[in-house]
């Protein structure tokens, strides 16, 4: 097995890893999107992640991670269980965390005729893709954009209705596919498409550290995880279980936290200030701060707590202003401090 970098290690980029911990708290905040320049610990912290996570149950023999306690039927034809008898085994497995390569085939990501069983037995038989993979995990594109074209599309239809349809060489399968999308990526070399920028639920913005004291503490971990792999993750090993153990205990305590009148006014009210489209902005706003008060054990959500999760929220949802030469991270705090103002 491939020893990683324990995500408890990473110097810095505290909003980088805060998005990435509200999101496996609560997956439906609808992923991450970071930023920044390159060599700054994007996919070491969410392969970090991936080592990280609790696990979950799944229907035993299924290709498709299905809940044990969801109807079976979702399903059906791709579990190749009858009734409901089949969702009674189980096993209990690591949320996943799945690479999409930027030169993925369009079969590889949704899947396709096994051709060894057809080829072999003259039977057509679904062979499932990285999205059957994924789901009720994490999916990961570095470079996320450079992705082609064709590909966006099809992750935007998956990302609005929750399951993969494939009907092609006389297959038709329909299965669940709700994934948490992480991405990443350098913005010198591209934009995203609008409508994939909008799926993500956190944008967080890494850059390089400017702090001579960091930066040597950076290679000093590094170097000292490329000479002794198992040491350096032995010396991490109790601060990963500690923060492995507060995410599980946030992810049973979500549901109780409670979200007042006065919070819900103010996310409206933020996002009214700063003009976002639609109401995807207060949504992801409530649930990040919602996560949030359950990660610090707290009952109830505070304004703290959102004006700590509004820019990664809402930076990526403003409109374009061409008079307004401040990037997007400075209208969001002028927003935040008109709305907080006593």
């Amino acid at each position: 097995m491939v020893s990683v970098y324990p995500f408890s290690a990473i110097v810095g980029q505290e909003e980088m890893r805060l998005g990435l911990t509200l999101a496996s708290i609560d997956p439906s905040i609808g992923g991450v999107l970071i930023l920044g320049d390159r060599g700054t610990g994007k996919s070491t912290a969410v392969r970090a992640l991936a080592h990280l996570l609790p696990t979950m149950k799944v229907v035993r023999s299924c290709r498709f991670n299905c809940d044990p306690s969801a109807p079976v039927q979702e399903c059906l034809s791709g579990c190749g269980l009858s009734g409901t008898s089949g969702a009674s085994k189980s096993d209990t497995v690591p949320i996943p965390v799945v690479d999409l390569p930027l030169g993925a085939t369009e079969d590889r990501v949704v899947g396709a005729l096994d051709l060894e069983i057809a080829l072999s037995r003259g039977e057509k038989r679904f062979e499932p893709g990285l999205l059957a993979r994924a789901h009720r995990g994490f999916l990961y594109i570095d470079e996320v954009n450079l992705l082609e074209d064709h590909l966006v599309d099809l992750l935007l239809d998956v990302a609005a209705s929750g399951e993969n349809v494939v009907e092609r060489e006389g297959l038709s399968v329909r299965h669940p596919a709700r994934f948490v999308l992480v991405g990443s990526g350098n913005p010198e070399e591209g934009e995203l498409r609008p409508q994939l920028l909008d799926r993500f639920g956190l944008s967080v913005e890494v850059s390089t550290p400017t702090n001579i004291r960091d930066r040597v503490e950076v290679v000093r971990r590094r170097e000292a995880f490329e000479r002794d792999r198992d040491g350096f993750l032995a010396t991490w090993a109790s601060k990963e279980a500690a923060l492995r153990r507060k995410i599980v205990r946030a992810r049973k305590a979500l549901g109780s936290v409670e979200v007042g009148e006065q919070v819900l006014e103010k996310a409206a009210e933020i996002c009214l200030a700063l003009g976002t489209d639609g109401l995807r902005g207060e949504l992801i706003l409530v649930r990040a701060a919602r996560a949030l008060a359950a990660l610090e054990g707290k009952s109830s959500v505070a304004n703290t707590h959102l004006r700590r999760v509004a820019p990664t929220a809402l930076r990526h949802r403003l409109r374009r202003d061409p008079l307004d030469d401040v990037g997007a991270t400075s209208r969001v705090e002028r927003a935040l401090d008109a709305c907080f103002a006593t």
